[in-house]
């Protein structure tokens, strides 16, 4: 695996769609990318981290903040403002950036953040898709989150919406849809190692090819 290459994950809440990607970049040594890339777009764009986090997977829905003529901190000594100005589109649009400049530099595990459209265009660009029954997920979402299963279920709910209504709107394709991505992986088969193994091998043909 000489040349750089970059696996996109898209995944439904409580797949295992993280953990898989962490795992998996540390089993190919190489770099692994999720909520870093909120803290690297507001490194890059001197935005205060909230901002990034408040528009995280959402499609655009007008200003941040809400209202014209607000205004907002920007990072560094003190505090300094600016106008509000940026919509959804714009931090997505930075974040974007980041992503293809670290895909530039290094091969990179991402997970979610319509990281295959982004990177589209990169000559080696794996997609693959992470989902799993209804019922292991409010499982899992509720052990680690430690909800009840109810609370679990309505969590992975909106995190479904949010995320199709996010990756549809800039990406023009389906969330989920098995015809987006190379691969689609179901956790509830496998279980996340096997998951894992099966994945690594599919990446390893891939670029044998």
């Amino acid at each position: 695996m000489e040349k750089n290459y970059v696996v996109n994950i898209g995944r439904q809440l409580g797949s295992g769609g993280h953990e898989i990607g962490e795992k998996l970049a540390a089993r190919l040594g190489i770099a692994f990318y999720d909520k870093e890339l909120i803290t690297l777009a507001s490194k890059e764009s001197g935005l205060c981290r909230e901002f990034f986090e408040k528009a995280d997977e959402r499609p655009s829905q007008g200003l941040v903040g809400g209202l014209l003529g607000m205004r907002f901190p920007v990072m560094g000594e003190g505090i300094s403002s600016m106008p509000n100005c940026l919509s959804n589109d714009a931090l997505f649009k930075i974040q974007s950036d980041v992503i293809r400049q670290l895909a530039e530099k290094q091969s990179c595990v991402f997970v979610g953040r319509c990281a295959d459209y982004i990177l589209r265009e990169h000559p080696c660009s794996i997609n693959l898709f992470i989902s799993a029954s209804k019922d292991d997920r409010i499982r899992r979402i509720s052990r680690q989150s430690h909800v009840t299963l109810e609370e679990a279920e309505n969590l992975i709910t909106k995190a479904d919406k949010k995320r199709a209504e996010y990756y549809n709107y800039y990406s023009f394709k389906t969330w989920g849809a098995a015809a987006t991505y190379h691969l689609c992986v179901d956790t509830s088969v496998l279980g996340i190692d096997r998951a894992i193994d099966f994945i690594e091998s599919y990446i390893k043909l891939r670029l044998e090819s």
